[in-house]
């Protein structure tokens, strides 16, 4: 597959010449016979910087379809699901055994929190191991972000196509139709962050300069491809339901568009990772990969944040993470190897939820580890975890909470603790 670079740029394609009209959005007679369609992403009067548009020029026009009818999906939950408070204790899974039948994408969607807010986040987790075949989907509450961590996948949009694999993430812009399949027979397993507030943008960088974290060349977005099919099934989610409706073509039957609203694919590997060189361990936002901002300048509504391979220098420093509470709450997942902060019981595919000023921080074999490390240099390299952050707090599901893969010890890692206070 082919890419266009560059966060937030304008792009055209065309994936056969002639079809991309010139000087103009919508000429009077379609060109090539194909039907021009604005998707926006944003509000007509949105700032430039901030508008988010893209035409398409399409064989058959969205509206070209079926009535719709409920559509039934209950792993994929979208509204808080549990009566009593949500508690402020800590929590921890391993990783979620795979479904006991076969099942699509849209099928092995599991919800584990989500924070009920109108502008918010819902932290997933999907296994699936079949094609979408004629089904395609679209979350019209919001945009999300796959992150894959067994399998590669194959994600084709009505932009064109998207290869991605463990330790790359791609992202869905809200309103777009997608399918996502498995590149390889087998179970294929990872993470899905749903962000209903504000479009992921890259975070500022302030006195970093004007490099640093995710550089905008490295976001890799799809040329323009189409299908012909005789039919299909789109399901979309809105306003936290599921519907479904039938029509007799492929909703990807796109073949030229313009614009700067579109999916993307980002390689976590290439972040230029920032870090103390002096003393001190620096706050986890300078691992800041997208942010989509709240109305309160300075706080996320969502930051995806990542813990990739880095070396640690600090002079007479705690090396691992500190502890820490927070008034935002962290949702964590481990893509690869191993956490620094968590000597064994956070695995890859497991997670854990740290809510608003709930404490967290290293265990105590780790807490020991660091304070005998010494002084050279020390390279973290077998590892790559994420963290979804939000200025809200998340609510575990009555699956998350009920699940076997809950780590009901998980709090028995800090309780080993000695005091030191007056040694000798």
């Amino acid at each position: 597959m082919d890419y266009f670079t560059g966060f937030g740029n304008h792009f055209e394609s065309e994936a056969e010449k002639g079809c991309l009209p010139k000087g103009q959005n919508s000429p009077k007679v379609p060109l090539s016979g194909l039907i021009p369609e604005q998707l926006s992403g944003s509000a007509f009067t949105m700032e430039r910087p901030q508008n988010l548009r893209s035409w398409l020029y399409r064989i058959h026009p969205s509206t070209f379809h079926g009535p719709y009818a409920p559509f039934k999906q209950t792993t994929w939950v979208t509204q808080r699901s549990q009566a009593e408070p949500t508690s402020p204790s800590q929590y921890r899974w391993q990783p979620l055994e795979n479904p006991q039948a076969d099942c699509d994408f849209v099928e092995g969607v599991r919800t584990m929190a989500l924070t009920g807010t109108a502008a918010g986040v819902a932290a997933h987790h999907y296994h699936f191991n079949k094609s979408m075949g004629d089904r395609y989907f679209c979350n019209a509450d919001g945009e999300l972000i796959i992150i894959p961590e067994i399998g590669s996948l194959e994600i084709l949009t009505e932009f064109g196509g998207l290869e991605v694999e463990p330790q790359q993430i791609a992202v869905i812009p809200r309103g777009v139709k997608f399918q996502v399949n498995p590149k390889s027979s087998g179970w294929s397993r990872g993470y899905l962050g749903e962000n209903t507030g504000h479009p992921f943008v890259l975070p500022n960088l302030g006195p970093i300069g004007s490099n640093g974290l995710a550089n905008p060349r490295d976001f890799e977005h799809p040329t323009a491809a189409f299908e012909i099919k005789s039919s299909s099934q789109v399901v979309t989610k809105f306003q936290h339901h599921f519907w479904s409706y039938e029509q007799g073509h492929s909703p990807l039957d796109v073949v030229a568009w313009h614009g700067n609203y579109v999916p993307y694919r980002y390689d976590l590997r290439k972040f230029n990772t920032m870090g103390t060189i002096s003393y001190d361990h620096p706050d986890p936002s300078i691992f800041t990969v997208l942010t989509s901002p709240s109305s309160t300048p300075g706080t996320a509504n969502m930051d995806f944040v990542i813990f990739p391979p880095r070396w640690l220098v600090g002079e007479n420093t705690f090396r691992p993470p500190y502890y820490h509470r927070n008034v935002m709450s962290e949702y964590m997942g481990l893509i690869h190897g191993a956490y620094d902060a968590k000597q064994g019981g956070f695995v890859p595919g497991g997670a854990s939820l740290h809510n608003c000023m709930s404490p967290h921080g290293p265990d105590t074999t780790t807490l020991e580890k660091g304070m005998a490390q010494g002084e050279e240099p020390q390279k973290v390299s077998d590892t790559m975890a994420f963290m979804f952050e939000t200025c809200h707090v998340f609510h575990p599901t009555t699956f998350a909470m009920q699940t076997d893969s809950l780590d009901k010890k998980y709090t028995d890692c800090w309780q080993n603790f000695k005091p030191m206070f007056g040694d000798k």
